[in-house]
């Protein structure tokens, strides 16, 4: 860590009065009494300072302070005892975090450090109150500021924790913004060749991301949102690249998205009607040539990345699998590489990504039948 005297040059274009405040705030952030404040002005001025992120990163005890403030709230997402005051504080921490993960300079030092660990917690929490979902709002945020860069390092990073299955469970039951921006994320996954690969690894992890998908386009036939709609058009539209996916898609398709219900919706958003269209296009064309023999869940694709070998298989396990930290594989699967995942997220709160109600298993056997099917007889 460097001192404040050897932080990189604010532009000319900043007030000496200006920055002198910078610096002010930013060492007001080591002392617990000037913090709240600091925190307040600081995240205000997140905009206009181009780099704020390396003045935060490299000046003594700041990083340290903004965890200390994330830390501090977990005693209140246990029970749900969240005030709007400890909300607006912790995300005003998280703003500034959401600047070093989005800046060139400090996002490699952000993941090598594992900071983006400690707002998973915050993302699985289910309160619906407005301060729960301010927190978790802002917290995908700053995954979604990684994401948003489209560096294969943040793909890698990402897939060796829980990301999906927590992003998953926003899909399903967050807000209208908060489901945009969890889909948002999944979708820049997605669209990474080695995330690509990984969903599609297993049985278990498309049926859940597919399953997902699904309800959602249910739900927005009833409550229209053209840009969630939109998200989850492009997360389809890349499963299908995927031949495996593909041949799966042929089957689970929602209808809503094959005939006229959101073309109210689309009218004038010609970007997702032609995602849509080619979606379409492609789950039309020539079948691919089928092995109707016991073919295993995982194909021998040499292509799969060892990232996917990697990243924990907390998708599709029950939460016993997961707790055990040896999760067992399904016949044929991949032999497990003998890498450990490098989470570093309490066992009790990854054992709760995936409920195991009768509920949850009702809506899985609708779907599960026709996948099951189609994926063991693809390639």
């Amino acid at each position: 860590m460097h001192s404040l005297a050897t932080a990189a040059p604010v532009p000319t274009a900043l007030a000496q009065v200006d920055r002198e405040k910078i610096y002010q705030w930013i060492n007001e952030l080591s002392s617990p009494e000037t913090r709240e404040n600091a925190l307040l002005e600081l995240s205000k001025k997140r905009e206009s300072v181009p780099d704020l992120a390396p003045m935060l990163w490299h000046s003594f005890g700041t990083i340290a302070a903004l965890l200390q403030e994330i830390v501090n709230i977990y005693p209140s997402i246990n029970p749900p005892t969240l005030t709007a005051h400890q909300s607006n504080r912790v995300c005003n921490a998280l703003a500034l975090l959401q600047c070093v993960a989005s800046h060139p300079e400090t996002r490699s030092a952000f993941l090598a450090a594992h900071i983006p660990l400690f707002l998973y917690p915050f993302l699985h929490t289910v309160s619906k109150t407005r301060p729960f979902e301010y927190l978790r709002l802002t917290s995908l945020g700053v995954i979604g500021a990684l994401v948003k860069t489209d560096e294969q390092e943040v793909i890698n990073f990402l897939l060796t924790t829980e990301i999906i299955p927590l992003c998953l469970r926003i899909m399903e039951s967050g807000s209208e913004l908060s489901k945009t921006v969890a889909t948002f994320i999944l979708q820049k996954i997605l669209l990474d060749d080695t995330g690509l690969a990984y969903i599609c690894q297993t049985y278990e992890r498309f049926s859940h991301v597919a399953m997902i998908l699904g309800k959602m386009v249910l739900q927005l036939s009833k409550e229209p949102s053209a840009r969630l709609l939109k998200h989850v058009v492009r997360c389809y539209l890349r499963l299908s690249d995927n031949p495996r996916a593909r041949e799966a898609l042929r089957q689970c398709l929602p209808d809503q998205l094959k005939d006229t219900t959101f073309a109210q919706v689309l009218k004038d958003d010609t970007t997702t009607k032609r995602w849509l269209a080619q979606l379409v296009k492609n789950l039309q064309e020539g079948l691919a040539a089928l092995k109707l023999v016991g073919y295993p869940w995982t194909s021998d694709q040499t292509h799969v990345s060892c990232i996917a070998h990697q990243a924990p298989l907390s998708i599709g396990f029950s939460r016993q699998e997961y707790r055990s930290g040896l999760p067992c594989s399904p016949p044929g699967d991949l032999p497990n590489p003998g890498i450990e995942p490098k989470s570093l997220v309490c066992p009790a709160l990854a054992g709760e990504f995936f409920t195991t109600s009768a509920t949850w298993e009702a809506q899985i056997n609708q779907w599960s039948h026709r996948l099951f099917f189609r994926w063991n007889l693809i390639f």
